[in-house]
């Protein structure tokens, strides 16, 4: 028995899932090109994404901050080289503010479903605030966006405080408890030293030894910002010189994977410089290739696990109870909070369960544990879907706004097409997807990221689904142009629009 709801349906030509960085990109393009008829939908209180949703103590981006801004929106306001969390989600804001894009923005509006339908040629999506109808699905919510918490067992009987580093409780205070730490990627070489002075015993839980690199981040003087807002070809000219350097790290992470021995020297004197103790120093050294894992920056990750207060864990966590950690070796600790910071479901996004294309098939069936996407983001059988930030549009050496923009290039560029030709309904055709999919696996095969470490690169079948293996200038110039040959379109039932190849 169905039941009919109260609330109208919302019908617009496209709805835009996030209001991250994809998400406003996307919304701004599509109204300098003159396109109002959008909505974006956003879970949250407000915009921003995932720097909306990360507020963890000492959160800030490893890309520098002059390359992690729009290229149509500098900011000439940054105080510091790599910037805090708080200024690019104020960043963000503004862009929303400067481009009038709250007006068709849905706060707190959850997706629950998307679904296909192949007779209207439609979307309708199920949302905590209503049904919404579109033509056009843009999902740009990326990959760092559901937190991924282990299933260690016993985790359910613990009875201190436990959250994500994505999820910090903020009404939890911290000073002076014993804390575990567990994962030490991204997120935690920049919580652990910033909740280090404040906590009586902190146990760090490692897997894997992360490759640290040397921080370059200083601040931003007033004259320097003086001068980006009075000159602001200065800034572009900044912002190109810091792509061209971040740039050349693809000769070792792609194409000559040997050269990656410069960064090891220089990972390796950082570690020598910053732990003194041999049995700590044997702990923090990485077992595999620099670059296999994404390369972290830190000046204060070392100094904080030599810290008397911090133990560096390496033994596997055996089980959880209810106010310790036991490990493998039969270690038990005692703790009062948990805190993972251990990634996000990157490779087998929730997202892709929630959407159904062409008869009912979920996305997450069809790519059945291993996404696969045409430039990252058309998909077979799902007509009219375009994902930001989809599989194999990853970085580990960039920024991915820099990705994004090249997307939403092409998503412009498909409406265009679409206008044109008269067209309602765009996909890409299967053999085009597998194609593109095939030569993608075989760059990767010759890279740093294919030397044999375990990572959230890889998926379940042990592909890499995350990265894009060559010059980030390539992928820009392939999604410049929407090929319609590659394509299949068609008009909304029964008449069909005839592509010549």
């Amino acid at each position: 028995m169905s039941v009919e709801s109260d609330q109208p349906v919302t019908v617009v030509d496209i709805a835009i899932v996030g209001a991250g960085f994809s998400g406003l990109g996307t919304a701004i393009r599509l109204r300098r090109e003159g396109i109002e008829d959008f909505v974006v939908l956003e879970r949250h209180d407000d915009v921003g994404g995932t720097w909306w949703a990360n507020t963890y103590p000492g959160c800030a981006c490893d890309v520098p901050s002059h390359l992690y801004s729009f290229s149509f929106a500098p900011n000439p306001e940054w105080t510091q080289t790599y910037s805090p969390q708080p200024e690019i989600r104020a960043y963000l804001r503004r862009c929303a503010e400067r481009f009038d894009l709250y007006r068709s923005i849905r706060l707190r509006t959850e997706v629950t479903s998307a679904a296909w339908d192949d007779e209207a040629g439609r979307w309708t999506l199920e949302t905590s605030g209503g049904t919404v109808s579109a033509r056009v699905l843009v999902a740009g919510i990326g990959s760092l966006t559901e937190p991924r918490v282990p299933a260690l067992p016993g985790l359910d009987t613990f009875e201190g405080a436990m959250f994500h580093s994505a999820r910090w409780d903020h009404d939890h205070d911290v000073a002076g408890e014993r804390v575990a730490a567990i994962g030490t990627g991204a997120s935690a070489i920049q919580f652990v030293p910033a909740i280090q002075p404040r906590v009586t015993a902190l146990h760090v839980f490692q897997r894997t030894a992360p490759w640290v690199m040397p921080h370059t981040n200083r601040r931003i003087s007033r004259r320097e910002r003086r001068l980006y807002r009075r000159l602001p070809a200065l800034q572009k000219a900044v912002r190109a010189g810091v792509y061209g350097a971040r740039e050349a790290l693809v000769l070792g992470l792609v194409k000559h994977p040997r050269l990656m021995a410069i960064p090891e020297r220089i990972a390796r004197r950082h570690m020598r410089d910053q732990v003194a103790d041999p049995d700590l120093l044997a702990r923090v050294t990485p077992d595999y290739a620099v670059g296999c894992k994404r390369i972290l920056p830190s000046n204060h990750w070392y100094p904080a696990l030599a810290q008397p207060n911090v133990e560096l864990v390496t033994s596997a966590i055996r089980e959880v109870r209810p106010r310790s950690i036991v490990t493998a070796d039969g270690t038990e600790r005692a703790v009062d909070t948990i805190v993972f910071g251990t990634g996000f479901h990157v490779t087998d996004m929730p997202f892709g369960a929630l959407v159904r294309g062409r008869d009912g098939r979920r996305l997450a069936d069809a790519w059945e544990g291993s996404p696969r996407a045409h430039l990252g983001s058309t998909v077979a059988g799902f007509p009219n879907l375009f994902l930001l930030l989809g599989p194999n549009t990853g970085l580990g050496h960039s920024s991915m706004v820099y990705m994004i923009e090249s997307q939403i290039n092409h998503v412009i560029d498909a409406l265009r097409v679409m206008r044109e030709r008269g067209a309602a309904v765009a996909e890409v055709r299967p053999e085009v997807q597998a194609a593109y999919n095939r030569e993608l696996d075989a760059k990767l095969s010759g890279t740093v990221w294919s030397t044999g470490c375990s990572s959230w690169y890889l998926d379940a079948s042990g592909r890499n689904a995350a990265l894009w293996p060559d010059w980030t200038w390539r992928f820009r110039q392939r999604t410049r142009r929407f090929d319609p040959a590659q394509h299949t379109l068609r008009a909304a039932e029964p008449e069909r629009v005839a592509v010549a190849a």
